[in-house]
C-alpha cells in the first residue's frame, strides 16, 4: 500500500512534512498550529488559535473526502493547560460549530513549547474515511 501525501492548496506549502498522509482509507493528520494563509499564528488567544488550528486539520480532512465524523482520534498539545480549561466552554462551542456533535477519542497534552514560539496549541488526528467518499489526491 502506497502512502499518499495530502497537502491542500488552502494551507501553507509544506516543506519537509505533509499536512496529512493517506494509508489505505486511514488519514493521519499532521499537527496543525494556528498558522493562517500568511504563515503567521493568529492573534487573540487560545480560543482563536483553537479555531484556526482545528480548521486547518479539517481542511486537510476534507481534501481527502473526509468529514468531521470520520475522525477517530484527536490529540491536542497545549502550552498552557489552565488557559485552555478556563476557555473550555468557548472552545467547545467552536468545536461544535466546526465539527458538530462529533467527539472522537481525544487527549490533551501539556508541553513547554511548540514549533512557532507564539503558538499555544497544536492539533493532530486520525480519520478513517469510507471508500465511497475517499479522494486520493494525485501526487
Amino acid at each position: 500500500m502506497k502512502h499518499i501525501p495530502v497537502n491542500p492548496a488552502a494551507l501553507p506549502t509544506p516543506s519537509g512534512y505533509s499536512h496529512g498522509t493517506l494509508a489505505g482509507n486511514t488519514l493521519h493528520l499532521g499537527g496543525q498550529t494556528a498558522l493562517d494563509a500568511d504563515m503567521k499564528i493568529v492573534p487573540g488567544g487560545v480560543v482563536e488559535q483553537f479555531r484556526q488550528a482545528f480548521g486547518n486539520v479539517l481542511t486537510t480532512l476534507r481534501e481527502a473526502g473526509g468529514l468531521p465524523e470520520d475522525l477517530v482520534s484527536v490529540t491536542i498539545y497545549l502550552t498552557d493547560i489552565p488557559d485552555y480549561q478556563a476557555h473550555g466552554k468557548e472552545i467547545g462551542r467552536v468545536w461544535r460549530e466546526l465539527a458538530g456533535p462529533v467527539y472522537p477519542a481525544m487527549a490533551g497534552i501539556g508541553c513547554t513549547a511548540l514549533w512557532q514560539p507564539e503558538a499555544m496549541i497544536e492539533i493532530l488526528g486520525v480519520a478513517v474515511i469510507p471508500e465511497e467518499r475517499l479522494v486520493r489526491p494525485s501526487r
